[in-house]
């Protein structure tokens, strides 16, 4: 089975669990073409009524923000979203994403066009990000290599070559050099369910990070559920969100996180390549900000909303992950968030608190959940990095020691 065919069949039969009659909603980058194709015939084998394609081309997004008419900046198709999101809520329609774009593809794009066309991108796609982050649907997130993604990675390597050395470090990190990895994967995901249910038995009341240039607090939601492994759509279906995924995660109260934090590898912000982030935290709000590069893009990024400053969601990865496998800084977060711990700016998951679906808005807020138009991650753990959980008393519990887990459920 080639590469393209067995991760097809792991997004659709392990990622997006696809069942007959549904529909597939799904976006990639135009050079993903091969993948899709065969994600195509993996959907309707599993008996799935249509596969639904947008596909992203890098020089067309480029063009229309620095060719467009200032107005035209605040327009998005809202009306596409909300028929797109009408569907997922029912559950009827499956969403399946390809990543693989380039991490510096809106280099040199002035800061304040990119940033308005940023927020009316985030608000009129909030009706499809909404069913999603509520889980109202299965639906699941797969990397495929394009070219200019290669060469940002291996940029010394012929574009040929550099095209081949990412794709075997997604093989790695995905696990498709497995015996079996549908199998593979299907035992991972029990093992990270089953370590996010004994953190969620635990009921910490925030966690602790310590490092070099790092002694952050993070608060936990009342409430708060940790989440991992498999995830369980309101449709009925048993999902695997991510793939790869190596992370448990949950609610960060938006009220209760301070302190001081250094991102430990660079992530790419909406095109713009971000190194050494350092944030301080007062009563849950990032205060001070400072970047070594692309410290433009965070402040936009933070400008977005009241909630964009405030966290989202906070995850433990050990520093040993699958994904460190690999050996790769794949410059893309779905690959690198897995590859060590991290936080998020902005919305948060409601799946990550309790009883969330019966409760108001501002009950949910009081439980700390944050609201917000936008969700970043960035990686803020390494081998150098220990976590500890804090209980209501103060007392701390070892969960992450020199970037390995330090506790077994």
């Amino acid at each position: 089975m080639s590469f393209e065919e067995t991760l097809a069949r792991l997004a659709v039969r392990v990622g997006l669990n696809l069942q007959a009659g549904q529909e597939v909603f799904l976006t990639a980058h135009v050079e993903q073409l091969p993948l899709v194709r065969a994600i195509a015939r993996e959907v309707y084998r599993a008996g799935g009524v249509a596969l639904i394609p947008f596909f992203a081309d890098d020089e067309l997004a480029r063009v229309r923000l620095l060719l467009a008419p200032e107005e035209a900046l605040d327009y998005a198709p809202d009306w596409l979203y909300r028929a797109i999101g009408e569907r997922l809520e029912s559950g009827e329609m499956a969403r399946l994403a390809l990543v693989g774009e380039d991490p510096r593809l809106f280099a040199g794009v002035p800061s304040d066009r990119l940033a308005r066309a940023m927020r009316a991108q985030a608000r009129a796609y909030r009706a499809v990000l909404e069913p999603i982050s509520r889980f109202a649907t299965n639906w699941t997130i797969v990397g495929y290599p394009v070219s200019a993604w290669a060469r940002a990675v291996f940029p010394e390597l012929p574009e040929s070559e550099a095209l081949s050395q990412l794709k075997e470090a997604i093989r790695v990190a995905t696990r498709l050099d497995a015996e079996d990895p549908l199998a593979e994967w299907r035992r991972r995901a029990d093992e990270l369910s089953a370590r996010a249910a004994w953190l969620t038995e635990r009921n910490f009341a925030a966690l602790r990070f310590l490092g070099p240039g790092t002694d952050l607090t993070v608060g936990l939601a009342e409430g708060h559920v940790w989440k991992g492994g498999w995830g369980e759509a309101k449709n009925g279906l048993r999902v695997l969100p991510n793939i790869p995924t190596e992370e448990v995660f949950t609610m960060p109260h938006r009220e209760r996180v301070f302190g001081v934090v250094r991102a430990t590898m660079p992530f790419s912000l909406n095109g713009v390549l971000v190194r050494g982030l350092a944030v301080r935290f007062e009563k849950g709000v990032a205060v001070e900000v400072r970047a070594e590069a692309g410290q433009e893009a965070v402040e936009a990024l933070l400008s977005t909303d009241e909630g964009a400053r405030r966290l989202g969601e906070v995850a433990l990865v050990p520093a040993d992950s699958g994904v460190r496998r690999a050996g790769v800084l794949f410059l893309n977060t779905l690959f690198d968030e897995n590859a060590a711990s991290h936080i998020a700016f902005g919305q948060a998951y409601s799946e990550n608190l309790k009883d969330a679906d019966r409760l108001g808005p501002e009950e949910r807020k009081k439980r700390g959940m944050n609201e917000s138009l936008v969700h970043q991650d960035w990686m803020i753990g390494s081998g150098e990095v220990d976590v500890y959980g804090l209980d209501a008393e103060g007392r701390e519990t070892a969960l992450l020691k020199g970037g390995r887990w330090a506790f077994s459920p």
